[in-house]
């Protein structure tokens, strides 16, 4: 790659302020670590198809990413470029029963437009420190509710840069899964269905589920969140738990006490440390368990 010719290239699509060169990804990620993006850059909704085309066209990598908070990237960095849709990709707007967000939103933000609306469906997702478009993608979820309950469709750009709408069942949604990154695709909006509900009952149960997330999560530190996948019949935390990892830590990354479910940052951490914690884990709770734990958190870039 031409560094100097493609960055060229992408400033005839974006202004200087929206590419970021040798960008530090911990500055984008809820873990706070990750070495830096060759190119960071935040295109507005109608630029995006444009970027993705000349990456396809010049044959650079082009990784997706949201908010950053199911994600840890590598010390070595992210050779290509990173594209998040920037905050002018953020709004939200209420439609009747409708509630329709652009991929930049974060859903503590949808949830509540929809609360102000009086639509009940979306309080689950209050506390997700994630975007619209990141939540499409893992169908994001907690507290019993999950993305694909509500959504009704996404539009998404391809990597040649077409855009699709694509109804909840052509998404193949299920538990922390969607086709849209086997399919390379980039979500640009959501359309989400929701019902009349009294605001003091939406709000009661915001407050509650925020109190419990208060009270279980080590909100203290830079996380992840869940940072594994829940088995099938069993919780993840309870296992490591059981496994003795309470507290065990590499480096500067910890199993968190109040929520083994959670490997946190206690502030010095490398993506080398977590990485390596999070294959401790799963080598000790499969030996005392034979049970194989698989991440929820994706990785990306280039690991030291």
């Amino acid at each position: 790659m031409n560094q100097t010719g493609f960055y060229e290239q992408l400033c005839t699509i974006l202004s200087k302020e929206q590419i970021l060169c040798k960008e530090p990804m911990s500055k984008h990620t809820t873990f706070r670590v990750g070495g830096p993006a060759d190119y960071y850059v935040m295109p507005r909704t109608e630029q995006a198809a444009e970027v993705l085309s000349l990456c396809h066209k010049e044959q650079v990598l082009c990784h997706i990413v949201g908010n950053g908070s199911n994600l840890l990237v590598g010390d070595g960095g992210i050779r290509g470029v990173v594209l998040a849709l920037s905050k002018q990709a953020a709004q939200v707007q209420i439609q009747g029963n409708c509630l329709i967000a652009k991929a930049g939103a974060l859903l503590s933000q949808a949830a509540s437009a929809a609360y102000k609306a009086g639509l009940g469906g979306m309080e689950f997702a209050a506390g997700i420190p994630g975007s619209v478009g990141g939540a499409v993608v893992m169908n994001a979820g907690a507290y019993g509710g999950e993305l694909k309950d509500v959504l009704a469709q996404a539009v998404v750009l391809t990597k040649e840069g077409s855009q699709q709408t694509l109804k909840n069942s052509e998404l193949e949604l299920s538990y922390r899964h969607s086709c849209i990154p086997e399919r390379e695709f980039v979500v640009l909006e959501a359309e989400f269905h929701l019902q009349p509900k009294q605001q003091e009952e939406i709000w009661t149960l915001m407050e509650e589920l925020k109190k419990r997330r208060i009270e279980k999560q080590p909100l203290e530190y830079p996380s992840a969140g869940s940072t594994f996948k829940r088995p099938e019949g069993n919780f993840a935390g309870k296992l490591i738990m059981e496994a003795g990892l309470a507290g065990v830590s590499v480096g500067g990354a910890q199993v968190s006490e109040k929520h083994c479910g959670f490997i946190v940052n206690q502030g010095h951490a490398t993506a080398a440390d977590i990485r390596g914690l999070i294959q401790l884990v799963q080598k000790k709770v499969f030996e005392h368990s034979g049970i194989e734990l698989e991440t929820e958190v994706k990785y990306m870039g280039e690991f030291l």
